[in-house]
């Protein structure tokens, strides 16, 4: 099972995709946490990048698909991506490279919440410099800008459906687990 999380920052990504990988046996691959880590560990990738993270600007197409190609490859089992791809560009890249390899996207989830619910959550987890008032502001400004289109360009592609991310963090992944039960179902079927 290869899935992929789209959502604003704020919308439970992180949480869902932690969830569905313990409840199926898969990867939690997270595109945050890895840039996070380099940050963290000062790596040479980290430096680059810490402006970008700290600014809520998108780390560059290159350096992100760099990044993710090697645990996207070594998910045998399957994976959840969380936080990537965040354009449609990086889509596009991305599925040139996994489906040569058999391990494109089957699925497309997006966690819909509304603005005021996701400033509300980014200002209240106070993650550190990339959680300010006006870095808030701004990512979800990139992420409508960029990361939008997206939805149009999975439902179009992969099965996707749009689930009411400002629920529960239970009663929001229950109704995927339904979801992605049916369309193991449907698949199987056909």
């Amino acid at each position: 099972m290869r899935l992929l999380l789209i959502g604003a920052p704020g919308a439970g990504k992180g949480t869902q995709a932690g969830r569905l990988a313990a409840r199926f046996g898969i990867a939690h691959i997270s595109s945050g946490d890895l840039l996070r880590q380099h940050v963290r560990d000062r790596t040479s990738r980290g430096l680059r990048v810490k402006s970008y993270v700290d600014n809520g600007d998108l780390v560059p197409d290159g350096v992100v698909m760099d990044m993710l190609r090697k645990p996207v490859l070594a998910a045998a089992s399957g994976y959840v991506l969380d936080g990537f791809p965040r354009t449609v560009g990086q889509a596009k890249a991305s599925y040139a490279v996994v489906r040569a390899l058999g391990a494109e996207v089957q699925a497309a989830i997006h966690l819909d919440v509304p603005r005021e619910e996701l400033v509300h959550r980014l200002l209240a987890r106070g993650r550190g410099s990339d959680d300010t008032e006006a870095v808030v502001e701004h990512r979800l400004k990139v992420y409508q800008e960029n990361t939008v289109p997206l939805l149009e360009y999975y439902a179009g592609r992969e099965w996707m459906f749009t689930v009411d991310g400002a629920r529960s963090a239970d009663a929001v992944h229950e109704d995927i687990v339904a979801r992605i039960q049916k369309l193991a179902s449907f698949t199987a079927s056909t």
